[in-house]
C-alpha cells in the first residue's frame, strides 16, 4: 500500500499544479512524501512552488512582543511561561506609540507585514481596547496586520476584524497525538476551535507548528495532515525550528536537534500540501546557515520575519538578510 502511494505522491505537481486543494490528506501519504529521494522532493516541491508563486519573491513580516512574559500556559518550549523559571524579565502591555514607532522602522527595514505577539492565555478587559487601538495605528501605516493573543471568541475574532486586522496567528505547534506532551494547559481542540473563529470572522488564519519538540516523524507528518486538512487551508503556515531557551523543560531534557535535512523535508511536504499557502520560515533561523535557508526557499518556503528578535528569542539580522536575498537573486514582495 506505501509503494502504491508513494507512485502517487511522484505524480502530485502535475495533479495539484492548477487550483485544485486537497483536504483529504493522510498520515500514510505524507510519510511516503517523506520518504522521497531528497532531490526528487524538492524537485516536486520547486514545481508546485513556481505554480503558484513567483519563486524570486518573498514576503517579509515583523513580529514584536507588545506583552512580554507571565504567560499562564505551560507550553515547554516557551521563555514567556510563568511555569519557567527563564529569567525572563516580565513587562507590560507596551504604549500604543511605542508600537507605532517600531512598526515603522519595520517598514522601513523592508517589512511589508506587522505582528504583535501578546503572552495571554487571551485578550481581555482594557490590554485588549489598547491592543485594538495598536492594529488601527499600524494599519494607518500601510502595512499588513497580524497578532497572536491566545485563545478568542467569536465576538473578539470579530472585534479584531473590525479594526482592521489582516491575519491572525494560532499555531497547533505539533500533532495532536503528541500535544499532550507540550502543553497541558489548553488543549488541542481549544486551538481549532480559535482557528475557527478567526477563519468565520474573516481574518486570514496563520498557523504552523515547531520542529525539534522530541515528535517523531509521523507525529509531523499528522501535524502537516491537521493543517492541510482544515476545511480552510492556512492562508500563512509558519515553521518555527526550537530554540532550546534555558529554563524551559525541553532545553532541561536536551531534546536532539532536527538534522537540517529533515527540517527542509518539513518545509518541502508543507509546499505541496498547501500549495497556495505561504510556508514562512520562522523562529531558529538565526542558527541555519546561508545555505540552509537557501535549500528552504527552493523547498517553497516564501516569507520570513524580519528584525533581530521574535518576541524574546534572536533572528537573523536585517543587513544579514538582505545581504542573503541579494546573493540568491530573491526580492521582497
Amino acid at each position: 500500500m506505501i509503494v502504491v502511494t508513494l507512485q502517487a505522491m511522484q505524480t502530485a505537481p502535475a495533479a495539484t499544479g492548477g487550483d485544485t486543494v486537497r483536504h483529504d490528506w493522510t498520515v500514510e501519504e505524507v510519510e511516503a512524501l517523506f520518504a522521497l529521494p531528497f532531490n526528487d522532493l524538492l524537485f516536486q516541491a520547486q514545481t508546485v512552488h513556481r505554480a503558484h508563486f513567483d519563486p524570486n519573491r518573498i514576503q517579509i513580516s515583523s513580529l514584536l512582543s507588545i506583552k512580554t512574559g507571565a504567560c499562564p500556559e505551560d507550553c515547554t518550549y516557551c521563555a514567556q511561561s510563568a511555569h519557567h523559571n527563564t529569567d525572563l524579565e516580565r513587562e507590560k502591555l507596551l504604549a500604543v506609540e511605542e508600537v507605532i514607532a517600531a512598526a515603522a522602522k519595520a517598514k522601513a527595514d523592508g517589512a511589508s507585514r506587522f505582528c504583535m505577539g501578546a503572552a495571554w492565555r487571551g485578550p481581555h478587559g482594557d490590554d485588549f481596547k489598547v491592543a485594538l487601538t495598536m492594529i488601527e495605528g499600524v494599519k494607518a501605516l500601510g502595512l499588513e496586520t497580524c497578532a497572536s493573543f491566545g485563545v478568542l471568541s467569536r465576538e473578539q475574532a470579530r472585534q479584531l476584524k473590525e479594526s482592521g486586522l489582516d491575519y491572525y496567528n494560532h499555531n497547533i505547534d505539533t500533532s495532536p497525538e503528541h500535544y499532550k506532551e507540550i502543553v497541558t494547559t489548553r488543549t488541542f481542540e481549544d486551538r481549532l476551535e480559535t482557528l475557527e473563529h478567526v477563519h468565520d470572522a474573516g481574518l486570514h488564519v496563520c498557523s504552523g507548528g515547531i520542529v525539534g519538540l522530541g515528535e517523531s516523524q509521523t507525529d509531523r507528518a499528522s501535524m502537516l495532515v491537521t493543517l492541510a486538512n482544515l476545511p480552510h487551508q492556512p492562508d500563512s503556515v509558519p515553521i518555527n525550528l526550537l530554540i532550546p531557551i534555558p529554563g524551559t523543560p525541553l532545553a532541561d531534557k536536551a531534546v536532539e536537534r532536527p538534522d537540517p535535512f529533515d527540517f527542509i523535508r518539513v518545509i518541502a511536504v508543507a509546499r505541496l500540501m498547501m500549495p497556495k499557502s505561504y510556508v514562512r520560515l520562522s523562529a531558529g533561523r538565526e542558527g541555519m546557515s546561508p545555505e540552509m535557508q537557501a535549500l528552504c526557499f527552493f523547498a517553497g518556503a516564501n516569507s520570513v520575519f524580519c528584525g533581530y528578535k521574535l518576541l524574546t528569542a534572536k533572528n537573523a539580522a536585517p543587513g544579514q538578510d538582505r545581504g542573503l536575498f541579494d546573493r540568491l537573486g530573491l526580492s521582497p514582495m
